[in-house]
């Protein structure tokens, strides 16, 4: 009975201190005893999809807090290729983001996270497509490398490797790579290079995990024959906190916030479906692990370590968890005696942090600065403390990477805090903080992990850290922890950073894509920042020689650390038509610095630096506008209003609470960000303001919007609806339905080489049913697929014109593709272009 009542989430209170993902652990009683039990269950589970968001939450936090099984999830990919409802952040920065929020998911349902060098590319529709784009050989490779060095007993699929073409390719492939892996992970002649660092492995069985969605309705799925699959009862109540298992789960999805994904949590009876692919078929169908010897029984004397550990859980004391550590130090000194690496490993870990929570002992190493550079001296304020009675002693603390120890032989007695501070030399060598699959160029489908080891890390591999070398009863036990930096907040209190390492100087261009639409010159603005005291060097703008760059190079000096300068150059492009790409490097006493520092900050996740090359797209072509004046209402976020300016255009950002026949006089053209109505609830009703604008003379656009969660059905003036229909491929051919249609031919002529060099997609969410006052513009599609017909829909109403259009202007413009500009300035143009006197229209 006790088990039962106190069977409960040991990870996810954790949950409330969103803002700060940094912050140490301190788990309660309850979660303690969880712990003490879970180090009692030796049984792993592999669940595997494609992108974060895949994975059953519900299904990851009940094997993890109620069957206590160590529980992974591997996505393939990192969720590059979706869109943000966040913010701006797009491609591998939108996949920085995601990664974060699948670590604070399994912070909520006690998972663990891996990932494949696999990218997300954007929807694929088929499977082939998939497997041609990223390196087949290689996401296999990575998952058999997760399959070897995770050992799970249980890999569960969450998609059905049999139905290719029924959803995202890269969901289908998921399931394909992985029924093919789950044997070549025990294959001496599958990626044997990879035996060096880890084993063979035969996991004992493969799961489908299939619901009612693979089957088309719930009703289907309730009429369907299910004496084939094993269902597992999942909808478990935890008393001590007072949630059910739904209720977890739907914490954890809900940390998906870039994608939308806020949860309600359920109550009640729910369960799972499992059918059965390969390995040991299930007898009795009552466990997953049916037959798997999960105790500590499958390891080489292992047999006491187990009986110690039941021991510890039934004399466990909730009001005084600390008298189980002396018991906890024997067990940890017999795990250190074991030959098997594999559990050792593990179980080492987490005994440790067991041991640590039941003595309420705290150990932080907090650095002087957030950012530091190689070769500099850190400041540590170390802080150490036992809120027990069991006697411990801070033996020593070795500092890495430069692996210095020092030798402090202090007491920690019960509840008195120990302070003492240590300089930090860090190494002139030392990596630069990143996500580590950023640092080398990769392709359209794969990143670049050079290290074996490395692959499948999910998170920023720090190397500034702190070894506690703490003893208890008379057990030495070696306690790491990351250098942080912390600083108190006025609103929100205590907040933490990591420390990052950083380059001397780093720049940024203020512009990513300029456009040059004559041979007139234009400044270039960049911004350079010490990241430490006395900087002096030049900045020089490189580009190819047939771009004028003046002055050759700028000196500059920045005292202090945080102080910033920005300098122009002034950039004259070639007579003929041109695409260069630009980049700022700072040359400071003979080395040269290139990096651009991009910092990812939200409250859900925790904070990120990426540093990328400083470039700047430069594209010499013709291009013509009118110099209307936009009104922009941002949706989801995107940089399009960025885009506009570039182009020549005055854009003003117009809050919902702004859009009033009076605001919008001044204006010739609206325009709506991506997915403006699913995320601006006010727009329900701003729309007869907008369509009178509209009646009145003037231009609306609006940019696409996903099927769901529409804010109201009316987004248009006459009769439209928005489908799933896109074409993924962005080179498919396009075809001119009105070639003679004004927005094909004013100010811009646009030719089918206008849609060449797009970015991902064309184009998405096209409206497939739309009332016969819209002309269809644009025709294309994937191959092997029906005509779309949806992707640029114009309307008169009234004197003027209403614009829908899936076109994924949001991604080219930012990759400065040169059709894109010009045939959205042909739509921006579009009241200009039909009352234009004897305009000349392109047959």
């Amino acid at each position: 009975m006790l088990k039962i009542y106190f069977k409960s989430l040991f990870i996810f209170i954790l949950a409330i201190q969103i803002a700060n993902a940094q912050k140490p652990q301190k788990p309660n009683a309850a979660e303690i005893y969880n712990q003490i039990e879970k180090l009692n269950f030796l049984g792993t589970v592999l669940y595997i999809a494609a992108h974060p968001d895949d994975e059953n939450t519900r299904l990851i936090s009940y094997l993890s807090n109620d069957v206590y099984a160590r529980t992974g999830y591997l996505s393939l990919t990192r969720g590059d290729g979706g869109q943000n409802l966040i913010g701006p952040q797009l491609r591998e920065l939108l996949g920085v983001i995601r990664t974060q929020e699948l670590l604070e998911a399994r912070k909520i349902d006690g998972g663990e996270q891996f990932f494949s060098r696999a990218n997300d590319f954007g929807y694929s529709k088929k499977a082939e497509e998939t497997l041609q784009i990223w390196d087949k050989d290689q996401v296999l490779s990575d998952l058999v490398w997760t399959i070897r060095k995770f050992q799970p007993d249980v890999i569960i699929n969450r998609f059905d490797h049999r139905t290719p073409g029924t959803t995202h390719g890269h969901h289908t492939s998921s399931a394909m790579l992985s029924v093919e892996g789950f044997d070549l992970a025990n294959n001496p002649t599958s990626y044997p290079e990879q035996l060096k660092l880890v084993s063979l492995w035969q996991p004992k069985r493969l799961f489908f995990n299939t619901s009612w969605w693979f089957y088309g309705s719930k009703e289907k799925f309730e009429a369907a024959n299910k004496t084939k699959l094993t269902a597992i009862q999942t909808g478990v109540y935890y008393a001590t906190i007072g949630k059910s298992n739904q209720e977890i789960a739907a914490l954890s999805r809900s940390r998906h916030q870039s994608q939308g994904f806020g949860n309600t949590g359920t109550r009640g009876e729910e369960t799972e479906y499992f059918e059965f692919l390969k390995g040991a078929p299930l007898k009795d169908k009552l466990s997953l692990f049916e037959g798997i010897d999960t105790s500590w029984n499958r390891v080489k004397g292992g047999k006491p370590i187990g009986e110690l550990l039941t021991q510890i859980a039934n004399q466990y004391d909730f009001k005084n968890p600390s008298a189980s550590i002396p018991a906890l130090a024997k067990a940890y000194t017999m795990i250190q005696a074991l030959e098997e690496e594999h559990w050792k490993t593990v179980k080492s870990e987490e005994i440790k942090n067991t041991i640590a929570a039941c003595a309420g002992l705290y150990l932080e190493a907090v650095a002087d600065t957030q950012e530091a550079t190689p070769g500099s001296l850190v400041k540590l304020k170390l802080e150490a403390i036992n809120r027990s009675a069991i006697g411990m002693q801070l033996v020593s603390v070795t500092t890495l990477p430069e692996q210095k120890n020092t030798l402090l032989n202090t007491d920690l007695k019960n509840n008195i805090l120990h302070n003492s501070t240590l300089d930090l030399q860090l190494p002139i060598t030392l990596n630069y903080t990143q996500p580590y699959w950023l640092k080398e160029k990769g392709t359209v489908g794969m990143y670049t992990v050079e290290e074996q080891k490395n692959i499948g890390i999910p998170d920023i591999i720090r190397e500034v850290k702190v070894i506690f070398l703490i003893k208890i009863s008379e057990v030495e036990i070696p306690f790491e922890r990351t250098v942080v930096y912390k600083y108190t907040d006025d609103v929100k209190g205590e907040m933490y950073n990591f420390l990052d390492i950083v380059p001397a100087v780093t720049t940024t261009i203020q512009d990513k894509v300029m456009l040059f639409t004559s041979t007139k010159s234009k400044y270039v603005g960049v911004s350079i920042k010490a990241k430490k005291n006395d900087i002096k060097g030049d900045l020089k703008l490189d580009l190819p020689k047939d771009w004028n760059v003046s002055p050759k190079s700028i000196s500059f000096q920045l005292d202090k650390k945080g102080m910033e300068q920005t300098v122009y150059f002034e950039v004259t492009p070639p007579d003929v038509l041109s695409e260069a790409v630009g980049k700022s490097i700072a040359t400071v006493d003979g080395v040269a610095y290139d990096k651009e520092q991009i910092t990812i900050n939200y409250d859900h996740i925790t904070k990120q630096q990426v540093l990328k090359t400083a470039e700047v797209k430069c594209i010499r072509f013709d291009l013509k506008t009118n110099g209307e004046k936009i009104a922009y209402i941002m949706g989801a976020g995107d940089e399009v209003p960025k885009s506009l300016t570039q182009m020549g255009y005055k854009v003003a950002l117009l809050k919902p609470e702004e859009i009033t026949p009076e605001k919008l006089d001044s204006f010739d053209v609206v325009m709506t960000g991506v997915r403006a109505y699913n995320t601006v609830q006010a727009l329900a009703n701003k729309q007869d303001i907008l369509f009178s604008f509209v009646k009145g003379g003037k231009t609306m656009i609006v940019q696409y919007n996903t099927t769901d969660d529409l804010v109201t059905s009316n987004i248009a003036p006459y009769p439209l609806k928005i489908s799933s229909d896109r074409v993924t491929e962005e080179n498919a051919e396009v075809r001119f339905l009105t070639p003679n249609h004004p927005t094909l031919n004013y100010p811009n002529t646009i030719t089918q080489n206008d849609f060449k060099g797009w970015k991902q997609e064309q184009g998405l969410y096209y409206p497939k049913e739309f009332d016969k006052a819209f002309t269809p513009i644009l025709s294309s599609n994937d191959k092997g697929e029906s005509a779309k017909e949806g992707a640029l829909l114009i309307a008169p109403y009234g004197k003027g014109n209403y614009i829908y259009t899936g076109l994924s202007f949001f991604r080219e413009l930012p990759e400065g593709v040169p059709g894109a500009y010009k045939l959205l300035s042909n739509m921006i143009s579009i009241k200009s272009a039909v009352t234009v006197p004897n305009q000349k229209i392109k047959q």
